[in-house]
């Protein structure tokens, strides 16, 4: 024992100095600096990779130590990365670390240098750092080329949102150098005179192909070249969403995930991202194919417990969902199949399906959607193999579409897709009498009805309504009624009935059936009940009606009333408890009148017209203005009127007239007020507030002035559109009594006129006979025609005249005539001489037409001065003058031995000769050169007389005791012709 005691003793004493001893070997070899240091550079990861080794450390042992590792850029003194490195460090070892730079590292020169400390807990406290590393230097500057501009990073890759910095490198100092991204000019910080660098936060993604960032290098104006690079700017890798896994036959598993945004870039710089399935369970692993869904193979042992882990990964980023399920809550059946309908009818069928066989008693759950009308019903059934499922209560002549789904009863995971099929139940005759409504309209011995009715909804005609049947039956002579067959889609007719009452029934019918009968009776009185029209004001939600419940039983109400534009007539039936309505419909148009007729049915079904209303949905300003005239318009006042303007076409009720004046005093009548117009100026208004009013008196003007007015209604929405003001100008004030003078003279003018025209053939053969052919007097018997036979002037030579009768006034002034020198007295020229020429005693014995004629031919300068009337003649020649002529010449020379020698010198200007014919006849003339028992000539037609003024003598003005209405001057060469 005391040996045992002995030995423990050295043992432990021997165990103490070794550990002293070995202590005092590290402290003297400790710090253990790390030597050997050496940096390479990844330009691509931009970063530098480093490795060293630590000298002194026992054989075969193993400590804890920490490395402190610093970075420099540029200078020594910039150090812009501290960090410590842990690790466990054997004998021998070379270690290595690597640190990733911001900055590429074609940008600067960086420095590196590393110390350690001894972390381990089998050396006692205190521990203290070793003594830093001589600096390492990498420059990478020194390969880039003979180029004079670099831009660095090359082709990096960044995800979106990343920070990133970009340099360049100058090799002349002298160039301005200018950096763009995507065209955009970016500034930057001058690291030193050959570098800068330019830090992008949050670079956005632009296009897959990458970002272009380059930089220009120039002096002055000229460019020095231009370098470039291309970012790569990646989408941010997603974690997969709704990862799931469900299996249709317990042989596969099919998983499926929404893989969000794809990664992928341009030029295979990066692919799309990856996915792996990952079971822990089983420790299998699966690279899948496809980005969003994935099988996994169900092996046959008895694994129900499945626990997945989906990676997605890519260049920059892994992401990992996980899911752990039972196999058996996870079924997915396969869709029903095999739709089909048996024993269809109008209100019944039976669906029958089949599904897919999992395993035994194996129990589905199956749900039945049945759709048609604008309805939905659902109905759940459980099935082990096949499934059949009764419908009823269904419509008759409706298409439905039935369709069917299921899932596992036992854990229910989802439906299966929907299986479905059309199908459609059989007619049946229709369920419902059809709405029926008339228009009466009474005329003298007769009614004609107009018949109405509204198709039957699909609901109710079960079927399509093939024809309508209307029963007319006279209730004054029941054995009388007429039907009618009207074919679909007809709905209306017209009868023509006499003063009888008539019950019309009205049914339709389909294939199968009819249906009930819609009965309506129309009274032998005449509908000419008059009833007070009402106004009423519509709203965007319609009418609203209401009206006096009708005295006694009645069994219902109908309101009708026409849709614009088709007028066609509308009803709608009301109960019999109700006395109000609302007529709402999607045809209410604004600015249209709309009439509303309230009846009542009685008992007998006849109809009473109770009440009427008007009214407009939306009223609107007046649509045109009035024909406006003017009338009495005098010096201070007119009258404005416009009765031909029709207030019922309107898109409103017209409550009125604004009247509108102007005039240049600008000041406002009595009972004007002053108004602006929509364009600034201004003007008087009056407002008329009775529509039916439509003139107005415009008094207290003056006269003399313009003035300028127009006329526009007003309802309810406004007046109606501006117009052009029309113009009017007061008169004078004395100019309506000159009027009033003026007018009935020309009244009494133009109806002298008028009597005139109308008398004009009367009056000129009264006073202008129409002038005779010459060629059919006597006196062209006397004539010599000289050269052409047919000529038609007659000339002075060519006829001897039968007599001349001298005419002559007592005048001063003498002219020679004939050549004569003898001058006449006044005493001698107071009555008329007369020459005459007798005819032979065979023309006098005979009694002929006297003519008288007058020729301006003779001498047209003359023409226009003579003028015609009856000459004076002796109904006989006197005693001295009873000798025969038988020649021209034995005139000329009895009018030379007569007359001529003794008329000498007579007065100029009152002397006239006065050819009067050989035929003629006496009429009365100077009583001392005429018998006392004259024979009366018979009826002799009178020409004027032809005229014929010397052109060297003045005309002599008549005299009032002339008789002569033509004066023929002779010429007195022309005397002896």
């Amino acid at each position: 024992m005391a040996l045992f005691v002995v030995f423990q003793t050295t043992f432990f004493l021997t165990l103490l100095s070794l550990r002293t001893y070995q202590s005092e070997v590290l402290a003297e070899r400790l710090p253990l600096t790390p030597v050997s240091l050496k940096v390479s550079t990844n330009s691509i990861h931009q970063s530098l990779h480093l490795q060293w080794t630590v000298h002194n450390l026992p054989y075969h042992q193993e400590l804890k130590m920490v490395f402190q590792i610093q970075i420099s850029r540029i200078e020594t003194s910039n150090v812009v990365w501290v960090g410590n490195y842990s690790t466990t460090v054997k004998w021998n070892q070379v270690l290595h670390w690597s640190w990733e730079s911001e900055l590429p590292l074609e940008c600067a020169t960086h420095f590196v240098r590393i110390k350690s400390v001894i972390d381990d807990a089998s050396f006692p406290e205190p521990n203290f750092w070793s003594n830093w590393s001589s600096w390492e230097e990498v420059s990478v500057q020194d390969s880039l080329g003979r180029g004079t501009l670099f831009v660095f990073p090359k082709d990096k890759l960044v995800e979106e949102g990343s920070n990133v910095t970009i340099c360049y490198v100058s090799r002349n100092i002298q160039n301005n150098v200018s950096c763009y991204l995507e065209g955009k000019q970016i500034h930057g910080e001058q690291l030193d005179p050959h570098v800068t660098a330019f830090n992008l936060n949050s670079v956005p993604f632009i296009r897959n192909r990458g970002t272009n960032i380059y930089c220009e290098a120039s002096q002055g104006n000229v460019s020095k070249g231009i370098e470039g690079i291309v970012l790569f700017v990646s989408k941010v890798l997603e974690e997969p969403k709704d990862f799931s896994c469900e299996s249709q036959d317990f042989k596969t598993l099919h998983c499926t995930w929404d893989p969000g945004t794809d990664t992928a870039l341009g030029w295979s710089k990066q692919p799309s991202q990856s996915y792996t399935l990952f079971e822990s369970f089983s420790g299998e692993k699966k690279l899948c194919t496809h980005k969003n869904w994935c099988n996994w193979q169900i092996t046959q042992d008895s694994q129900e417990m499945y626990n997945f882990t989906l990676i997605a990964e890519n260049y920059l980023r892994k992401r990992s969902v996980n899911i752990l399920f039972n196999l058996t809550h996870r079924v997915y059946l396969m869709n029903p199949f095999s739709v089909n309908f048996e024993n269809v009818n109008a209100t019944n069928a039976i669906m029958t399906w089949k599904v897919h066989s999992m395993r035994n008693n194996f129990t589905y759950l199956c749900q039945i959607e049945l759709h048609g009308e604008g309805k939905m019903m659902q109905y759940d059934v459980s099935i082990n193999v096949n499934g059949e499922y009764f419908l009823s209560e269904l419509e008759p002549a409706t298409e439905y579409m039935a369709r069917v789904r299921c899932a596992d009863a036992s854990h229910f995971w989802k439906w299966t897709e929907w299986s479905g099929q059309n199908f459609t139940t059989l007619e049946a005759a229709p369920s419902e009498a059809p709405d029926v409504w008339r228009s009466v309209n009474s005329e003298p011995g007769n009614h004609t009805v107009t018949l109405f009715w509204k198709p039957l909804s699909k609901l109710h005609a079960n079927g399509k309504i093939l024809f309508y049947n209307v029963v007319v039956e006279n209730l004054d002579k029941p054995s009388r009624s007429e039907l009618r067959s009207i074919p679909a889609p007809a709905n209306s007719t017209k009868l023509i009935l006499d003063r009888c009452s008539y019950q019309i029934c009205v049914t339709a019918n389909n294939s199968v059936g009819t249906s009930p009968a819609s009965i309506i009776v129309i009274s032998a009185d005449p509908e000419n009940k008059e009833v007070e029209e009402e106004r009423i004001a519509g709203t965007e939600g319609g009418f609203s009606l209401s009206w006096k419940p009708q005295p006694g039983d009645v069994i219902g109400y109908v309101v009708d009333w026409c849709d614009h534009p088709q007028d066609v007539l509308q009803w709608k039936n009301v109960g019999p408890n109700t006395t109000s309505t609302v007529i709402s419909t999607d045809a209410f148009r604004p600015g249209v009148r709309y009439d509303f007729r309230i009846y009542g049915l009685s008992t007998k079904r006849i109809a009473c017209l109770l009440e009427k209303k008007t009214g407009y949905s939306q009223e609107l300003a007046p649509s045109d203005n009035p024909h406006v005239l003017v009338d009495m318009l005098t010096s201070h006042s007119f009258t404005l009127s416009w009765k031909d303007y029709s207030t019922e076409s309107q898109p409103g009720f017209i409550q009125g007239y604004h009247v509108y004046l102007k005039s240049k005093a600008r000041q406002c009548h009595p009972r004007f007020q002053k108004a602006v117009l929509s364009d600034g100026s201004e003007c008087c208004k009056y407002k008329i507030d009775n529509p039916e009013e439509k003139a107005l008196i415009v008094d207290n003007l003056k006269p003399e002035s313009f003035y300028e007015f127009f006329v526009t209604p007003f309802t309810s929405a406004g007046e109606g559109p501006n117009a052009t003001f029309t113009k009017v100008t007061t008169p004078d004030e004395h100019s309506s009594m000159l009027i009033r003078i003026l007018l009935p003279m020309v009244f009494c003018v133009l109806l002298i006129m008028i009597v005139c025209y109308l008398k004009s053939q009367w009056i000129k053969e009264t006073c202008y006979p129409d002038i005779p052919d010459p060629y059919k007097s006597s006196i062209l018997s006397l004539i010599k025609f000289k050269e052409n036979p047919h000529l038609t002037i007659m000339n002075v030579s060519d006829c001897i005249p039968d007599a001349i009768e001298v005419v002559s006034k007592p005048e001063g002034t003498k002219i020679q005539l004939l050549g004569t020198r003898k001058s006449l007295t006044e005493t001698e020229l107071t009555k008329p001489n007369y020459l005459y020429l007798l005819p032979t005693e065979k023309n006098h014995s005979g009694s002929g037409p006297c003519i008288c004629f007058e020729n301006f031919t003779y001498n047209q300068a003359a023409s226009d001065a003579g003028s015609c009337g009856h000459v004076p003649v002796p109904p006989k020649a006197p005693p001295s003058m009873l000798g025969l002529m038988t020649s021209p010449e034995n005139v000329l020379k009895a009018l030379e031995k007569n007359y001529m020698n003794s008329l000498g010198e007579v007065p100029a200007g009152e002397t006239s000769l006065n050819y009067v014919s050989q035929l003629a006849s006496p009429m009365s003339g100077d009583k001392d050169s005429l018998p006392t028992n004259p024979v009366e000539p018979p009826h002799c037609s009178e020409y004027k007389m032809q005229m014929a003024v010397p052109l060297r003598l003045a005309l002599p003005p008549p005299t009032e005791n002339s008789s002569l209405s033509s004066i023929t001057l002779l010429d007195p060469g022309e005397h002896y012709r």
